[in-house]
């Protein structure tokens, strides 16, 4: 196990462009780190930098302290978990499993099977170690290729949208097993993934990238709580944040749904500014009727009319249009189509009771919390109102229970040592000191990356 670090990383192809724009990244000894963004924002080209399928322009790249640029991917000890298995179907699942060891040349016989068992019995995998790939479901095949991984005993694993060809069961299973086997082993991680929630449920800290450039790494909370940019709290959420129009008049923001009241170091904040956007979150809203009354007097009422409303048992959607301005509807669909997202649109989503009577074609009277809204520069994208110190100390206590998790999770074991070196399968490990998040704001874009990953 290592720590990697990504020193002001450059992909630039001979056409000039680049894929990966002077990223600065430190990834902690057994961190799990998830690269995050739309397509083509340099992501999947990122993790192949890390392994060394794809050249470095500039920049320096560190793992365990030495420099890697110039090595190639078996010098660096890590392994790769691909988007298709990558099993070979002429060998059974143990074969596949000892498959590096073979190539290795000089790890014994014996060895081997007690690394694959290990690995097997780890991933529930001891009662279809003869079969061949072609007999397992596409859950089985994914955590074959994790076994494969795993008996590598690498420095850290690198996960290419691993789960992105199973079903949406699958992938709900197979993520709470990743996640089991990371805290585990207690292995340096990386996984790129497109989906919010792999991203919100598998990491210590998320990587958000956009257009190849760093945009914020924070712990999945901080990311939602309290986003860098603009670009960041539109892609972090499902449905995505509520962007509001609005023009300061004093200490209040005037926006389609009313005013909104400011507090002093927010009007502060906002001085000197004409057109903001207001940023609110689709569960930050209530019906008026259902608010509790200790609630109450920490957000305002407005009336709005519903356009429709969607019903999911536990909760609903309701759909609320307003008017904007030229301006805000070119930014907004600028965003959706970096975002490869077409709900950002003139209205707001909001998350109601179930039991709420609002329906589609009434006006209703609705409630909104103010401590919970942001306020953004539609043309630099900044978040004028964020709490870096409020952030931080999100990211800090998510690493703290992290590292709790990781201790129990191992079982008190300290991390062991095979005959042949390296962390066993089974061995636990005790994190580094706790990371911080970084804030990286948005540097000159580049235009969007062309190239797909290869799996």
């Amino acid at each position: 196990m290592a720590a990697i670090e990504i020193d002001h990383l450059v992909k630039q192809y001979p056409n000039g462009f680049k894929g990966v724009n002077d990223v600065s990244l430190n990834i902690a000894d057994g961190e799990f780190v998830i690269l995050v963004g739309p397509s083509g924002c340099g992501k999947s080209t990122l993790l192949r930098m890390i392994v060394g399928l794809e050249d470095i322009t500039s920049g320096e790249l560190r793992i365990d302290g030495k420099r890697v640029n110039e090595k190639a991917p078996r010098e660096r000890n890590l392994s790769m978990v691909f988007q298709n298995y990558a099993l070979y179907p002429h060998l059974s699942v143990r074969e596949n499993i000892a498959f590096p060891l073979r190539l290795k040349k000089d790890v014994p016989e014996e060895e081997i099977r007690r690394r694959v068992d290990e690995a097997a019995g780890l991933l529930e995998l001891g009662e279809l170690l003869e079969r061949k790939p072609a007999q397992l479901s596409g859950g089985q095949r994914q955590r074959v290729a994790m076994g494969r991984a795993i008996v590598r005993q690498a420095d850290a694993f690198l996960f290419d949208e691993p789960l992105s060809n199973l079903d949406a069961k699958l992938r709900g299973q197979m993520r709470s097993e990743i996640s089991r086997m990371q805290r585990r082993l207690g292995t340096t991680t990386v996984y790129v993934t497109h989906d919010q929630t792999e991203a919100m449920t598998l990491g210590d800290r998320v990587a958000v990238l956009r257009k190849g450039i760093l945009q914020q790494v924070a712990s999945p909370r901080e990311l939602y709580e309290q986003p860098a940019n603009l670009f960041v709290a539109g892609f972090i959420g499902s449905p995505p944040m509520n962007f509001l129009p609005a023009h300061v008049e004093g200490d209040c923001l005037d926006t389609p749904f009313g005013p909104i009241p400011l507090s002093r170091e927010r009007a502060d904040a906002v001085a000197g500014r004409d057109l903001l956007l207001v940023g609110i979150r689709p569960e930050y809203f209530e019906d008026s009727s259902l608010v509790d009354d200790a609630k109450r007097p920490h957000g305002s009422t407005f009336q709005a009319r519903i356009d429709f409303t969607e019903w999911l048992g536990d909760a609903q959607f309701a759909y609320l249009p307003f008017d904007a301005e030229p301006e805000v509807r070119d930014r907004l669909r600028e965003l959706s189509q970096e975002l490869d997202s077409d709900q950002l649109r003139t209205q707001a989503v909001v998350k109601i009771d179930a039991s709420s009577r609002i329906r589609e074609g009434q006006t209703a009277e609705m409630w909104v919390d103010l401590r919970k809204i942001h306020v953004f520069d539609p043309r630099t994208g900044e978040n004028l109102t964020r709490d870096e110190e409020a952030g931080a100390e999100l990211t800090r206590q998510v690493a703290a229970d992290r590292a709790q998790q990781v201790d129990l999770a191992g079982g008190g074991r300290s991390s062991g040592t095979t005959e042949t070196g390296g962390a066993g399968p089974t061995g636990g490990a005790h994190r580094a000191d706790a990371p911080q998040s970084v804030d990286v704001r948005d540097a000159a874009g580049s235009r969007q990356m062309s190239g797909g990953s290869t799996t």
